[in-house]
């Protein structure tokens, strides 16, 4: 869904840039969905400015920005069929039969073991486990287990992301590329979110800022719950998963960028609504999962808006301020309308150009992609990277994407940057 919001004034609309902004979820392997979502976003020619996520969204993110051929859609896509041709097909799919009281009869349903071939196995292109006897030798707590932080080495991916990003493009000083047949040509910024976990507090990496490594991308998604590990980012600062504060950085995007006017899509890998309570124990975990990892950014978008309001009646009042400025220079100096002096005249225009010109950044319209849930509920469906399932949501990331941004351009009237 999509909403536009209200024009803004003149003077604002004057010193502005409109960026458009993608938010990334995190997800596992439910990430494929944006995969499918940037490939329709670059089918219909939308140009994005910032990229931003956490966890599996900020590996798909740094794809995006950090593109080696220049065709991030390619390379997004060949890297999610990668991931998923390395996974392991050891433990059969198993078939549970019941009886459908509705239709008086017994019945039957298929349970895909990729979850738990995961678990036992790893994602070789991604993680192993760390009971993986290549670890027997290099590991010093191999036979120690109760000394053990986490379950799974998350390092292979290091070695999996080398063939498709480009480091260099996600420093401040990214390099342009001339070749007019890359889709990305500019240097998209990217911003992904970790937390510190001596903290607790939010680590935000800008690639307009600072250098991004590939051990951001650790600290992004190296979710303990998951077991998987924090990651060292410097001395006395380790970093785990972002989604642990926020699976949605908008919040994140507008600090970060807090001048440019914004069209924001959001791809959303868990539902925040359902039609139905849950029926059963499996439901009901499935649903909280879903509720922990959903979007809760609505009332960050709701603030942003009532901080728009805000600007504009500044905006009016300074439009005034400048206008009884303009008439007292034509006053006698020793006129008795002279009641404000020099210093209050720089002070009001030092705030206004500190909290106005260099912030204020509206948001112009949010477009939201949800993933459709699932038929059959359960608490492993972000840990199925088979390749069935990989494709299947890249196929509706496009395919609600392209709905999603048919509705985008209706509302905004294309007033959008391509």
């Amino acid at each position: 869904m999509s909403y536009k919001s209200s024009d803004s004034s003149p003077r604002h609309r004057k010193n502005r840039q409109v960026e458009n902004v993608l938010i990334l979820q995190g997800g596992g392997s439910l990430g494929a969905f944006s995969c499918g979502v940037f490939k329709a976003l670059v089918k219909e020619q939308i140009k994005i400015d910032v990229v931003a996520g956490t966890s599996i969204g900020a590996i798909n993110a740094a794809i995006i920005a950090g593109s080696k051929s220049g065709h991030p859609e390619i390379d997004l896509e060949n890297f999610w069929l990668e991931l998923a041709e390395s996974s392991h097909e050891i433990i059969p799919d198993n078939y549970f039969f019941f009886y459908n009281w509705l239709n008086l009869q017994f019945e039957h349903q298929k349970f895909s073991s990729a979850s738990t071939n995961a678990a036992i196995f790893g994602v070789p292109k991604m993680f192993l486990p760390r009971w993986n006897p290549i670890y027997m030798f290099q590991d010093e707590d191999y036979f120690k287990p109760r000394n053990w932080t986490y379950l799974y080495d998350n390092t292979p991916l290091v070695n999996t992301l080398k063939k498709y990003i480009d480091y260099q493009r996600l420093t401040p000083d990214a390099p342009q590329s001339n070749d007019a047949s890359k889709i990305i040509a500019h240097a998209l910024r990217l911003i992904i979110t970790s937390v510190n976990v001596l903290t607790a507090e939010p680590l935000v990496f800008d690639s307009l800022h600072m250098p991004i490594t590939s051990k951001h991308l650790l600290a992004s998604s190296g979710y303990p719950n998951y077991g998987f590990p924090w990651t060292e980012l410097k001395e006395g600062v380790y970093g785990w998963d972002g989604s642990l504060l926020s699976n949605t950085p908008v919040r994140e995007v507008i600090t970060a960028s807090s001048r440019n006017d914004k069209n924001i899509f959001i791809v959303e890998n868990y539902s925040r609504k359902i039609d139905r309570l849950p029926s059963n124990m499996t439901e009901v975990l499935d649903r909280a999962k879903d509720i922990m990892f959903s979007d809760k950014t609505q009332h960050s978008i709701k603030m942003t808006k009532i901080m728009t309001r805000q600007i504009r009646l500044i905006e009016q009042l300074y439009e005034y301020f400048e206008k009884s400025e303009e008439m007292k220079m034509l006053r006698d100096k020793d006129s008795k309308f002279d009641f404000i002096s020099t210093d209050e005249i720089e002070s009001i225009r030092k705030e206004y150009k500190k909290l106005v010109h260099n912030r204020g950044a509206e948001i112009l319209s949010v477009t939201r992609i949800l993933r459709n849930r699932i038929e059959n509920p359960n608490v492993s469906k972000n840990a199925d990277f088979s390749v069935k399932m990989v494709k299947q949501l890249i196929t509706e990331g496009e395919q609600k994407a392209l709905k999603s941004i048919k509705e985008f351009k209706t509302i905004n009237e294309y007033d959008y940057r391509t």
